[in-house]
């Protein structure tokens, strides 16, 4: 059981689209720390984990198992399967100013915005989806570049005028983003620069070419503010992390491999 309240819906409709991009259900794991998500995409190559404090809720409160015997066998986390579209769905009618409060009830979800002059009432079924059991790649990442998010986004935006997959190259002291197609190609090529790139360290240089499509989905809900955190080594899946407020969301993405 719980109830939690966040002053601000319209931030969290922002955190729910940062995992929407992806995959359209999850279960949601919530626990004393915060509410966390942990899922594959349908077709199996990228990942996304989301994980949002307790600290962003006005009101956190979660309900203790009262068997004692069930308690020492599981842990109080609450573990509810949702429909991330059709909560998206819900969540854009978020007005300016509104809190939202959500709390399970009757094998659904309700979700109530709250507002200066009134409230609305929406109830979500919960569905059964199966807890992910993926972990994280284990990696030993060799660079990690930190890059202004709306920066990469125009970057992406570029390279998707003239290919369906980007190349990225790390190396001692420059950062090269290359797309090449039937129409042309495109190569850029960046220097540490704390308007930019504001984070640069190869230990060992690195390259990947991944999905331009997957990428652009992954960084929509960055945050104009936020810098956007890439991790790499060669042809192995890269990491792309961001927060929005206090609550961050980190993806994987598996590279593209010419046959």
């Amino acid at each position: 059981m719980f109830e939690i309240k966040i002053d601000d819906a319209k931030y969290w409709k922002n955190c729910i689209d940062s995992i929407v991009s992806l995959v359209d259900e999850g279960s949601f794991n919530i626990s004393k720390e915060g509410i966390s998500l942990k899922a594959m995409d349908p077709s199996g190559i990228s990942m996304v984990y989301f994980m949002a404090p307790n600290k962003i809720f006005s009101k956190y409160n979660i309900t203790e198992k009262k068997d004692k015997e069930a308690a020492e066998k599981e842990s109080h986390d609450s573990y509810i399967g949702l429909n991330l579209d059709n909560l998206s769905k819900i969540l854009l009618s978020s007005r300016s100013g509104e809190q939202l409060l959500m709390k399970d009830k009757e094998n659904k979800m309700a979700l109530e915005f709250i507002g200066s002059n009134g409230h609305r009432d929406y109830t979500l079924p919960l569905i059964d989806v199966k807890k992910s059991s993926d972990n994280e790649p284990k990696i030993e990442f060799e660079s990690f570049i930190d890059i202004k998010g709306d920066f990469f986004k125009s970057i992406l935006k570029d390279a998707a005028q003239l290919s369906t997959y980007v190349g990225f190259k790390a190396e001692d002291d420059s950062f090269i983003i290359s797309a090449k197609g039937d129409a042309g190609e495109v190569k850029e090529e960046f220097k540490v620069d704390k308007d930019i790139i504001q984070r640069l360290e190869a230990k060992k240089p690195s390259s990947a070419t991944f999905n331009l499509d997957y990428l652009t989905r992954m960084v929509n809900a960055c945050p104009s503010s936020e810098n956007i955190s890439l991790s790499m080594k060669t042809d192995q899946p890269i990491k792309l992390s961001y927060k929005i407020g206090d609550a961050i969301v980190s993806y994987y993405l598996a590279p593209y491999m010419e046959s």
